[in-house]
Protein backbone atom coordinates (compact mmCIF):
# COMPACT_ATOMS: atom_id res chain seq x y z
CA UNK A 1 0.00 0.00 0.00
CA UNK A 2 0.94 4.03 -0.67
CA UNK A 3 2.68 5.93 1.78
CA UNK A 4 -0.31 7.45 3.45
CA UNK A 5 1.46 8.33 6.98
CA UNK A 6 3.98 9.83 5.59
CA UNK A 7 1.93 12.66 3.74
CA UNK A 8 0.04 13.33 7.26
CA UNK A 9 3.55 14.15 8.20
CA UNK A 10 4.74 16.31 5.70
CA UNK A 11 7.26 14.15 4.55
CA UNK A 12 6.34 13.82 0.89
CA UNK A 13 3.60 15.38 -0.84
CA UNK A 14 0.87 13.84 -3.21
CA UNK A 15 2.63 14.70 -6.63
CA UNK A 16 6.19 12.73 -4.65
CA UNK A 17 3.44 9.57 -3.62
CA UNK A 18 2.07 9.51 -7.14
CA UNK A 19 4.54 10.78 -9.86
CA UNK A 20 5.94 7.08 -11.08
CA UNK A 21 2.37 5.63 -10.62
CA UNK A 22 0.32 3.90 -14.07
CA UNK A 23 -3.33 3.00 -14.09
CA UNK A 24 -2.22 0.13 -13.49
CA UNK A 25 -0.63 0.60 -9.98
CA UNK A 26 -3.59 2.90 -9.02
CA UNK A 27 -6.11 0.02 -9.89
CA UNK A 28 -3.66 -2.42 -7.71
CA UNK A 29 -4.02 0.30 -5.16
CA UNK A 30 -7.66 0.55 -4.90
CA UNK A 31 -7.30 -3.32 -5.44
CA UNK A 32 -5.32 -3.20 -1.99
CA UNK A 33 -7.66 -0.64 -0.30
CA UNK A 34 -11.06 -2.58 -0.74
CA UNK A 35 -9.78 -6.03 0.46
CA UNK A 36 -8.05 -4.47 3.52
CA UNK A 37 -11.75 -2.66 4.09
CA UNK A 38 -13.07 -6.27 4.10
CA UNK A 39 -10.60 -8.23 6.45
CA UNK A 40 -10.86 -5.86 9.01
CA UNK A 41 -14.63 -6.18 8.83
CA UNK A 42 -14.21 -10.19 7.85
CA UNK A 43 -15.76 -11.56 11.07
CA UNK A 44 -18.36 -8.96 11.65
CA UNK A 45 -22.55 -9.54 12.12
CA UNK A 46 -25.38 -7.46 10.93
CA UNK A 47 -25.62 -6.32 14.79
CA UNK A 48 -22.00 -4.92 14.51
CA UNK A 49 -22.89 -2.73 11.32
CA UNK A 50 -25.52 -0.09 13.41
CA UNK A 51 -23.52 -0.54 16.32
CA UNK A 52 -22.82 2.90 17.63
CA UNK A 53 -19.33 3.24 19.10
CA UNK A 54 -18.18 5.60 21.92
CA UNK A 55 -16.68 8.41 19.86
CA UNK A 56 -15.73 11.34 21.71
CA UNK A 57 -14.01 12.96 19.61
CA UNK A 58 -16.02 12.02 16.66
CA UNK A 59 -16.68 15.97 14.70
CA UNK A 60 -17.87 15.93 11.33
CA UNK A 61 -17.62 19.44 10.07
CA UNK A 62 -19.09 18.88 6.83
CA UNK A 63 -22.07 17.26 8.07
CA UNK A 64 -25.21 18.61 6.46
CA UNK A 65 -27.57 18.50 9.73
CA UNK A 66 -26.00 20.21 12.82
CA UNK A 67 -27.23 18.15 14.82
CA UNK A 68 -24.67 15.53 12.97
CA UNK A 69 -21.51 16.89 13.80
CA UNK A 70 -21.09 15.06 16.36
CA UNK A 71 -21.92 12.09 16.09
CA UNK A 72 -20.46 8.74 16.45
CA UNK A 73 -20.25 7.14 13.06
CA UNK A 74 -21.61 3.60 13.11
CA UNK A 75 -19.68 1.32 10.35
CA UNK A 76 -22.02 1.13 7.69
CA UNK A 77 -21.76 4.87 7.90
CA UNK A 78 -18.19 4.88 7.85
CA UNK A 79 -18.31 2.39 4.70
CA UNK A 80 -20.77 4.61 2.87
CA UNK A 81 -18.75 7.67 3.17
CA UNK A 82 -14.89 6.07 2.26
CA UNK A 83 -16.95 4.52 -0.62
CA UNK A 84 -18.17 7.97 -1.67
CA UNK A 85 -15.07 9.62 -1.18
CA UNK A 86 -13.04 7.25 -3.04
CA UNK A 87 -15.65 6.91 -5.71
CA UNK A 88 -15.39 10.88 -6.56
CA UNK A 89 -12.30 11.28 -6.54
CA UNK A 90 -11.97 8.26 -9.28
CA UNK A 91 -14.50 9.72 -11.41
CA UNK A 92 -13.05 13.23 -11.29
CA UNK A 93 -9.50 11.54 -12.14
CA UNK A 94 -11.01 10.23 -14.97
CA UNK A 95 -11.91 13.38 -16.62
CA UNK A 96 -8.77 14.73 -15.88
CA UNK A 97 -6.78 11.95 -17.32
CA UNK A 98 -9.14 12.43 -20.61
CA UNK A 99 -7.81 15.91 -20.78
CA UNK A 100 -10.77 17.88 -18.89
CA UNK A 101 -10.75 20.33 -16.46
CA UNK A 102 -13.18 20.96 -14.69
CA UNK A 103 -13.73 21.84 -11.16
CA UNK A 104 -16.84 20.85 -8.67
CA UNK A 105 -17.86 18.00 -7.06
CA UNK A 106 -18.42 14.36 -8.40
CA UNK A 107 -20.15 12.82 -5.33
CA UNK A 108 -23.16 10.08 -4.22
CA UNK A 109 -23.10 8.78 -0.53
CA UNK A 110 -26.11 6.44 -0.07
CA UNK A 111 -27.78 7.51 3.30
CA UNK A 112 -25.77 5.26 5.51
CA UNK A 113 -29.08 4.33 7.88
CA UNK A 114 -30.03 2.22 5.09
CA UNK A 115 -26.95 -0.06 5.51
CA UNK A 116 -27.79 -2.02 8.34
CA UNK A 117 -26.38 -6.13 7.43
CA UNK A 118 -22.70 -6.48 6.66
CA UNK A 119 -23.97 -8.25 3.52
CA UNK A 120 -24.76 -4.66 2.52
CA UNK A 121 -21.38 -4.03 3.19
CA UNK A 122 -19.71 -6.33 1.55
CA UNK A 123 -21.63 -5.71 -1.51
CA UNK A 124 -20.90 -1.92 -1.29
CA UNK A 125 -17.65 -2.75 -1.01
CA UNK A 126 -17.37 -4.57 -4.09
CA UNK A 127 -19.33 -2.37 -5.91
CA UNK A 128 -16.83 0.47 -5.13
CA UNK A 129 -14.25 -1.71 -6.23
CA UNK A 130 -15.90 -2.25 -9.68
CA UNK A 131 -16.76 1.91 -10.22
CA UNK A 132 -12.75 2.85 -9.40
CA UNK A 133 -11.80 -0.11 -11.81
CA UNK A 134 -14.15 1.16 -14.34
CA UNK A 135 -13.19 4.70 -13.92
CA UNK A 136 -9.10 4.28 -14.76
CA UNK A 137 -9.98 1.66 -17.79
CA UNK A 138 -11.87 4.98 -19.18
CA UNK A 139 -8.12 6.70 -19.18
CA UNK A 140 -6.82 6.95 -22.36
CA UNK A 141 -3.07 6.28 -23.08
CA UNK A 142 -0.96 8.41 -22.80
CA UNK A 143 -3.32 9.69 -19.87
CA UNK A 144 -3.54 14.12 -19.76
CA UNK A 145 -1.01 14.51 -16.87
CA UNK A 146 -0.84 18.19 -17.98
CA UNK A 147 -4.28 18.97 -16.71
CA UNK A 148 -4.12 19.59 -12.89
CA UNK A 149 -6.42 21.12 -10.31
CA UNK A 150 -5.81 22.51 -6.36
CA UNK A 151 -7.49 20.74 -3.57
CA UNK A 152 -7.55 23.23 -0.49
CA UNK A 153 -6.00 20.65 2.04
CA UNK A 154 -3.31 19.56 -0.69
CA UNK A 155 0.12 21.78 -1.16
CA UNK A 156 0.27 22.92 -4.76
CA UNK A 157 -1.51 20.97 -7.71
CA UNK A 158 -2.38 17.33 -8.39
CA UNK A 159 -2.21 15.73 -11.89
CA UNK A 160 -4.98 12.76 -12.03
CA UNK A 161 -3.22 10.17 -10.38
CA UNK A 162 -2.91 12.37 -7.30
CA UNK A 163 -7.04 13.05 -7.50
CA UNK A 164 -7.69 9.42 -8.05
CA UNK A 165 -4.99 8.82 -4.80
CA UNK A 166 -6.27 11.40 -2.28
CA UNK A 167 -9.54 9.27 -2.31
CA UNK A 168 -7.45 5.93 -0.97
CA UNK A 169 -5.54 8.28 0.77
CA UNK A 170 -9.14 9.28 2.58
CA UNK A 171 -10.19 5.64 2.92
CA UNK A 172 -6.69 4.85 4.31
CA UNK A 173 -7.51 7.55 7.53
CA UNK A 174 -10.84 5.78 8.40
CA UNK A 175 -8.81 2.17 8.64
CA UNK A 176 -8.37 3.28 12.60
CA UNK A 177 -11.76 4.17 12.95
CA UNK A 178 -12.97 1.15 11.11
CA UNK A 179 -10.65 -1.20 13.63
CA UNK A 180 -11.78 0.71 16.47
CA UNK A 181 -15.57 0.20 15.48
CA UNK A 182 -15.29 -3.25 15.23
CA UNK A 183 -13.25 -3.85 18.31
CA UNK A 184 -16.14 -1.91 20.36
CA UNK A 185 -18.57 -4.18 18.72
CA UNK A 186 -16.95 -7.68 19.31
CA UNK A 187 -16.51 -6.51 22.85
CA UNK A 188 -19.88 -5.58 23.24
CA UNK A 189 -21.26 -8.78 21.76
CA UNK A 190 -18.65 -10.59 24.39
CA UNK A 191 -20.13 -8.68 27.63
CA UNK A 192 -23.89 -9.25 26.24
Amino acid sequence: MLDFPALGSKEKTINDLCDNLTPADLAAEAHEMIDTVLDLIADCRDEDVIFVPDDPEANDTYAADDSDVNLAWTLGHVIVHLNASSEESAFLAAEMARGVARSGRSRYEIPWQEVTSITQCRDLLEASRRMLLATLDTWPNPPHYEITSSVSYVTGTIDARGRFVLGLGHAFSHLGQIKEIVRQARAARTAA
